[in-house]
């Protein structure tokens, strides 16, 4: 158990030995029977981290069942700890395999004399309330201790009631009547009334008893109209109507009229808050009449908080279906036409305001609006629209609040939303943020390059005009080396790689080098030359690795850096290719190699076991294995020229009936099929990387995918000009031009992806069949036109943002690795396999899990039996299952056959499914042994066949009755 659950979280540590899970479990129960109430409660409150390090269920059970000893013998203070430890450790609950005994000990302390005590028990029992949901012994002493005249136990009732609620329809719809006369009964204080009160927003399980709460809520709203009373009912009411989806438009129809009619500044703060809920939940259950209503209460009110509230909801709704519901026009309502813009009126008004997040809500109601409905003619709005944000740019930039940076932030993404919709408004906007960059403060320069990047990212419009306003402004930045300034560097070089669309003009170059000598860091220069890699500005990015080599204290760092520098000189290598000059072309191939075997020695050297850099390395050897490929294709097609088909092959393929004849000594060696099956390998091997990389961002991902795509695109040349002409498919390849470019290089590799393809094309149409020459002059130049355009190095070589990784254990599991596990031959091998899924600081950033699959294979090693042939079905065990991860945990079990004696090979292999159905390769793969032994009875029976001996009618009987 102990190997099988080691943690990869190194960093849990904080400084002390690492300890097996068995030697941190004893290390804690030695401190939970010291004699000193100091060293017991520092050993429980050191329980969370132990689960979080060794999170499966057998040191989980265990130390559960040791907090539920000293939950029974200690006191309160300990009581306390105990509980907040399995608050905090609420997901692992279920990993309880002993639940009886875990709940026996705790609830033995609800029978105690001390209110407080049995207050403590009962939000221990409502802490645990997901796996004991329907327990009636607890069901029955939550209900006696409402009942009770103590406060505190009252409190803790109530919160274990909310709890069990939630979790069980019994307890729910049993308790409903009682909260109900508690609530209404005169002799309930008004505070605890306050308290009861949100426990109907559970229920919700089915729809009688959702409707009785709402009926309930309703007169409480009627019966108790004091403003704490209001606001609890009301947002009470909300949250029951959210869960049980059915009552949602009445629930925002009450909302919107206590908006209107309440007076109180408090209650009208509470519908909006409640409005907001909705409008992110449900954006599709708005009708026109609430969107209209909420418009007419901003435009009405005079209060700037409220307005601010009002419009942060239409904001939310304005980015959802709900604002093409409202501007689509309905049958026999034309008298509601004008009045149905009532939206537009008031952002417009709002756009101006002196309040700055009013005036980013209106702006950000324009942009939505002017990018959902591009069916309409919405000229006059899409410059208010952009008017309203270069106001907005001008005020906030000069301004380095907070404040002032939230509603900026607002401001920069609402342009890049709608230079993206409307690509006609770039050159204004871009214009716009130029000039405002000169005269900002350094934290809104920062956030205004990152628009710029972002604008020039989707649409090339900076210009090289442009470029000079950029050096001027890097050459202006001060010499201090405070934080601002260098995130201004980086921004605005990368502002720079990105707008120079062809390489760095030595200007460029010498102006960033001087500043970072001035006034940079060692990290503000890695960033930017990790920003030159990704752009595909590689000359640079070679210059400033090189700069760094020795500025660094680890030689895994060393090794990192030289290995980049190494790819940087290898791409740099590829900038120099021409057309139609292919002895030069394989001389810049195989100076780029020479450099990329480096390059890759030195990022073998730099890998850590815990950081094995195995994306980087499986790139850069794809990448190797890619330009090999390419340069053998080359040598391929110039060997034509030295032994070209002799004259007759043409006749020759016509009377064989085989058009490969036509390319002569070529075909007959076949070097152009193994190419083409080569380059199809490529593909295959990028798609197990995209499969693999399921924590890479989409950019990464596009990326890979253009790669694979690239050796796709050359094997169908080589397949339809030389291999295979009749047969070859343009259908399945000229589709991919389609899809949305989110990148230069993306942009630069359809287009040569196109041109390849049109070339190709025409080729067979107009000279069928294809000349070898023409053929082999298209397949080179198509080699020299996808590297010619620069390689572009991703986020995810770089920084991983988001880290998953799946934690297997298998029991049963031998305690030597490679022991084998002994199991007879006429039983069934019953194989658990419980899991754990360990996340980064950013969990779901990119995608999240589904669901995981598990595939349990078996082969047959060495065989101890006799020789005698055995079907093939009995050979292997093959199995999957797909289990969903519950709180990050999963378990499932596997029966295995091991009809042949001798040992087996047992592999369990994880892969995971993230909501979209996709099926990613993530690992780990674990292996156990097994060794398929004789079971006595049939040893015996064998053996005294051997000897000749008859079976006795004992053991004839049990072998009749064994068949059965």
């Amino acid at each position: 158990m102990a190997a099988s659950a080691k943690s990869f979280l190194a960093d849990a540590g904080y400084g002390e030995q690492e300890l097996d899970a068995n030697s941190a479990l004893m290390e804690l129960d030695k401190g939970l029977r010291s004699g000193k109430l100091g060293e017991q409660c520092e050993a429980v409150v050191r329980f969370p981290r132990l689960f979080q390090k060794y999170p499966f269920p057998i040191l989980i059970n265990s130390a559960f069942l040791k907090l539920a000893d000293v939950f029974r013998v200690g006191n309160n203070f300990l009581r306390l700890c105990v509980l907040k430890v399995t608050q905090q450790s609420e997901k692992h609950l279920e990993k309880i395999l002993n639940v009886d005994e875990f709940v026996k000990r705790v609830f033995s302390v609800i029978h105690s004399n001390d209110p407080v005590a049995r207050a403590i028990t009962l939000r221990m029992l409502g802490s645990m309330a997901s796996i004991i949901p329907e327990r009636k012994n607890a069901h029955h002493s939550i209900r006696q201790s409402l009942d009770s005249h103590d406060n505190v136990e009252v409190e803790a009732a109530i919160f274990a009631a909310a709890n069990f609620s939630a979790q069980s329809k019994d307890f729910a719809a049993g308790i409903c009547n009682k909260i109900s006369e508690m609530i209404q009964g005169l002799a309930t204080p008004v505070d605890l009334k306050l308290k009861l009160i949100p426990i109907l927003q559970h229920m919700h399980h089915d729809a009688s008893l959702a409707s009785s709460s709402r009926q309930l809520l309703q007169q409480l709203v009627t019966s108790y109209p004091s403003t704490k009373m209001v606001i609890v009912t009301l947002h009470t009411f909300t949250l029951l109507a959210a869960s049980s989806l059915v009552d949602i438009p009445k629930q925002i129809q009450l909302l919107l009229q206590y908006l209107k009619n309440d007076p109180r500044k408090a209650v009208k703060r509470l519908a909006i808050q409640d409005l907001k809920l909705l409008a992110n939940k449900t954006p599709h259950t708005w009708s026109r009449e609430n969107i209209q209503a909420l418009c007419e209460s901003a435009l009405h009110t005079p209060y700037d908080s409220l307005k601010l509230g009002m419009l942060s909801v239409l904001s939310t709704l304005s980015g959802t279906i709900a604002i093409k519901q409202y501007f689509s026009s309905a049958p026999g309502t034309a008298a509601t036409t004008a009045r149905s813009f009532d939206l537009v009126k008031l952002a417009q008004e709002c756009c101006y305001h002196n309040n700055r997040g009013i005036a980013a809500h209106g702006v950000k109601i324009l942009t939505n609006v002017s990018a959902s409905c591009q069916e309409k003619d919405l000229l006059p709005l899409e410059q208010d629209a952009v008017f309203g944000l270069e106001a907005l740019l001008v005020l906030c930039s000069q301004d380095d609040s907070p404040g002032a940076q939230a509603t900026l932030k607002i401001t920069l993404t609402c342009m890049v939303k709608l230079v993206k919709c409307r690509p006609h408004l770039s050159q204004s906007v871009v214009e716009s943020l130029l000039t405002q960059l000169q005269s900002a403060q350094d934290a809104a320069r920062i956030l205004m390059c990152h628009c710029l990047a972002a604008i020039a990212m989707q649409l090339p419009v900076l210009a090289d005009g442009m470029l000079g306003d950029l050096m001027e402004l890097y050459k202006l930045i001060g010499r201090s080396a405070t934080d601002k300034k260098q995130e201004l560097l980086v921004s605005l070089a990368t502002v720079i790689f990105v707008s120079s669309q062809k390489a760095l003009s030595s200007e460029i170059k010498t102006v960033i080098k001087q500043q970072l000598e001035n006034a940079s860091n060692g990290w503000t220069a890695y960033r930017i030359a990790r920003q030159a890699s990704r752009m595909g500005n590689h000359d640079m990015a070679r210059e400033l690795y090189q700069s760094l080599l020795t500025q660094v204290a680890s030689e895994h760092f060393y090794f990192w850096l030289n290995s980049l520098k190494e790819f940087s000189h290898a791409e740099q290598c590829l900038t120099g290719l021409q057309e139609d000059n292919y002895s030069s072309a394989l001389s810049c191939i195989a100076e780029a190699l020479k450099s990329y075997h480096k390059g890759i020695a030195s990022l073998t050297a730099a890998s850590t076991p815990l950081n094995p850099l195995s994306f980087q390395c499986g790139f850069v050897k794809l990448r190797i294995d890619l330009l090999q490929a390419f340069s053998q294709l080359i040598c391929t097609c110039n060997s034509l020229k030295t032994s070209p088909p002799p004259a007759i092959a043409t006749t020759i393929a016509m009377t064989s009936g085989n058009d490969l004849q036509r390319c002569g000594r070529i075909s007959n060696q076949a070097c152009m099929k193994h190419s083409m099956e080569e380059f199809r390998n490529l593909a295959t091997r990028y798609g197990d990387l995209y499969q693999s990389s399921f924590d890479a961002d989409s950019a990464t991902l596009r990326n890979v995918e253009l790669q694979q795509q690239s050796c796709l695109l050359i094997s169908h040349a080589i397949e339809a000009l030389i291999l295979d002409p009749e047969s070859a498919s343009f259908q399945e390849y000229s589709s991919n031009g389609t899809a949305h470019v989110e990148s230069e290089y993306e942009r630069r590799m359809m287009s040569v992806f196109n041109h390849v393809l049109e070339e190709v094309e025409s080729l067979n149409r107009k000279y069928a069949p294809v000349s070898y020459l023409a053929s082999n002059t298209c397949l080179s130049n198509a080699v020299i036109a996808l590297l010619k355009v620069p390689l572009s190095f991703q986020r995810y070589f770089f920084q991983k943002l988001q880290s998953t990784s799946i934690k297997l254990a298998l029991s049963p599991s031998p305690r030597n690795p490679a022991e084998p596990i002994a199991v007879q031959n006429n039983q069934q091998l019953a194989l658990k396999v419980e899991g754990v899924v360990q996340h980064g600081s950013k969990p779901g950033l990119f995608r999240k899990i589904q669901s995981v699959c598990l595939n349990v294979s078996s082969v047959l090693q060495s065989k101890s039996g006799q020789d005698y042939k055995i079907p093939i079905d009995n050979m292997t065990n093959e199995m999957e299952q797909r289990v969903e991860p519950h709180n990050d945990y999963f378990s499932t079990q596997f029966l295995l056959n091991f009809v042949i004696l001798g040992t087996h090979n047992i592999t369990v292999e994880s892969s995971v499914i993230d909501s979209n159905g996709i099926v990613w390769k993530t690992g780990p793969k674990t292996t156990i042994f097994v060794k398929s032994l004789e079971d006595p009875y049939s040893q015996q029976v064998r053996l005294q066949q051997q000897q000749g001996q008859p079976p006795s009618q004992q053991q004839q009987q049990r072998t009749a009755y064994s068949r059965f």
